[in-house]
């Protein structure tokens, strides 16, 4: 397949990944499409890493994937915390993280 099927692909994810951001309300999913984001900035990474036969993009990509796994974990602990303490993990009723 052509260089630019992948790169229509990726474009797309990441459009509905930054829609998700900018409309939905719930953390967990502001965090899913944070995660489609990051996979569709990957994806274009390894097209054009395939596309001009090197491995850079491929490391990059790597790398990009254990901070990813991080920002997961962290996240998450962050969203439990406070779904602890507030009960709810809509963005709008969690307007500061004070005591």
């Amino acid at each position: 397949m052509a260089l630019e099927y992948y790169l229509v692909l990726s474009a797309l994810l990441f459009t509905i990944g930054v829609i998700g951001v900018l409309v939905r309300r719930n953390a967990i999913i502001i965090f899913m499409c944070i995660e489609l984001m990051l996979n569709a900035a990957n994806l274009a990474f390894v097209a054009i890493s395939r596309n001009l036969g090197e491995t850079n993009g491929q490391v990059f990509v790597f790398f990009v994937m254990a901070v990813a796994a991080a920002e997961v974990a962290i996240g998450l602990a962050i969203i439990v915390s406070v779904f602890k303490h507030r009960q709810t993990i809509n963005v709008d009723e969690i307007n500061s993280l004070k005591g």
